[in-house]
């Protein structure tokens, strides 16, 4: 693995972990994420769209060029819409 592959894994670390930090601090935003991911999860660009609403109603800020840590939180959310949807 080189020294850049490392670098990066480690941003993308530091900022999941200044996320998770926000949520504990804050934690309406949890549900508010998935609230919003309910709503978009089946629709095309659903990561976009749940990306835009988070960013526009709290204050978790995702750029419109999603970070790798932004994808994976946004693909979480949606992993976690389906798995609810699949045991009903």
């Amino acid at each position: 693995m080189s020294i850049a592959e490392i670098k990066n894994k480690e941003r993308v670390i530091n900022e999941l972990l200044r996320f998770i930090r926000k949520v504990l601090v804050e934690p309406d935003i949890s549900e508010k994420a998935l609230e919003i991911a309910r709503k978009h999860f089946n629709e095309e660009n659903a990561e976009v769209l749940i990306a835009e609403e988070l960013t526009s109603t709290t204050n978790v800020k995702i750029p419109i060029e999603h970070s790798d840590a932004d994808r994976l939180f946004l693909e979480l959310l949606v992993d976690v819409v389906r798995d609810e949807k699949a045991l009903y």
